[in-house]
């Protein structure tokens, strides 16, 4: 070696500031449960028996128009064989955990009320939130946004609230955060997150929230920067997810409301920005919502269904695991087509990742980045009921300890 010791010292010693921040920017997957969606439903709606109520109509939904394998096929647009795995897991699912995600909307969902009766509404659902047993694994509210208009009633909401969950935050619990348009509202919302803490007598850092993407200028900062990224910083390790809002955002881009969609070409730029922001932070990503609902004649609900079920198969392969859903029905075609991704790309997963463990050649090259991204399709798919464990142990010939860990490999 020509090189002596004390190089090798200088260029630790002139890189440890930035491997110091890379490792605090990037800690990489967590590794924990994402929800598939996240329901929302206006505050003034919502009860503790909502997701019950959501289960029978779903049920009720699939009962009388998808009665079998072959009809459920010809909605999700996959092979009989597959929706014949998807259709019993299916119903199990909407029988058991119809909800993975709720959050009680007391933004555009609610609209503008009278404060007494938001008041009133506000302490009404935190109180039917904490009375939940055996609801949602994750939960919480969507308040009003910080511009100058909504500001003050905004945080009121979100006081009231956490005062009638009486000191207790349910498992999962995250605001969400509507309207951005600036790191500053971030940062300002981090701070706020402390004083509310303190005021309830919250642990510290227990307060998260996630961050609706639904103006351009959370994306394309006035200086030409991506702002969104500035909007991870600020927030102070308390951000857990970047959510798209499709009708937002595209209104204010200029877009017809007919041409609106999860999969208009301002939608796609706009996820792009986010999902690069995000990479490697640790924070989720979520799509937006259709508003075309799957009710009517039996063709509406059949057309419904299919619009919603490609759309969630869509945002699936562009790496947007979590999309938002407004109505009963909906629960029908987004774990479907939920389902029929994982359960379609379970053979080739498994094959490719045990060829990988076993160093075995199979005509394909993976790397340790692919790796992650086949433990990633089957971690997710055990998550939300997709796949069973003993049919990926099986075919992977991995534990799920392994597995966890080829998932939360950290990059670089």
């Amino acid at each position: 070696m020509a090189l002596e010791a004390r190089t090798y010292a200088r260029l630790d010693q002139a890189l440890a500031e930035i491997d110091a921040q890379r490792a605090r920017d990037y800690p990489g997957e967590t590794g924990d449960r994402q929800p598939v969606h996240t329901v929302y439903v206006p505050a003034d709606r919502f009860t503790a028996g909502l997701p019950a109520d959501w289960s029978a109509r779903a049920l009720a939904a699939l009962d009388e128009h998808l009665p079998d394998a072959a009809a459920l096929a010809g909605v999700l647009d996959v092979t009989e064989p597959v929706a014949a795995e998807v259709l019993p897991r299916l119903r199990a699912k909407l029988a058991a955990e119809p909800i993975e995600d709720l959050r009680v909307d007391f933004e555009d969902g609610y609209g503008d009320r009278p404060d007494a009766e938001e008041d009133a509404d506000a302490g009404r659902a935190g109180r039917e939130l904490a009375a939940m047993v055996g609801g949602p694994p994750f939960g919480g509210l969507r308040c009003k946004g910080l511009e100058p208009a909504t500001r003050r009633r905004g945080v009121r909401t979100l006081d009231l609230f956490l005062d009638a969950l009486g000191g207790t935050l349910p498992s999962g619990f995250v605001v969400t955060l509507p309207k951005v348009t600036h790191p500053g509202q971030v940062g300002a919302f981090a701070g706020l997150c402390s004083e509310l803490e303190r005021a309830h007598g919250l642990a510290a850092g227990a307060l998260r929230f996630e961050i609706q993407i639904e103006t351009p200028q959370a994306i394309l900062a006035s200086d030409g920067t991506a702002a969104v990224a500035g909007m991870l910083r600020a927030g102070a390790g308390r951000v857990t997810g970047l959510h798209y809002g499709t009708y937002d955002y595209s209104a204010a881009c200029g877009v017809a409301a007919p041409y609106q969609s999860l999969a208009h070409p301002v939608a796609d730029h706009a996820k792009a920005v986010m999902q690069v922001a995000a990479a490697g932070t640790g924070v989720r990503l979520s799509d937006g919502s259709t508003n075309v609902l799957p009710v009517g004649p039996p063709a509406a609900v059949l057309a419904g269904w299919r619009l919603h079920a490609g759309l969630v198969r869509r945002s699936l392969e562009r790496g947007y695991y979590q999309g938002w859903d407004l109505h009963p029905g909906q629960l029908v075609s987004r774990f479907g087509a939920t389902y029929a991704f994982y359960r379609a790309g379970l053979p080739s997963a498994c094959d490719r990742l045990r060829d990988y463990l076993a160093r075995a050649g199979n005509g394909v090259l993976d790397e340790p980045a692919t790796a992650q991204a086949m433990a990633s399709l089957l971690v997710r798919g055990l998550h939300c009921g997709a796949l069973d464990p003993a049919e990926v142990s099986d075919r992977a010939g991995v534990d799920t300890e392994t597995l966890d860990r080829l998932f939360r490999r950290r990059v670089g």
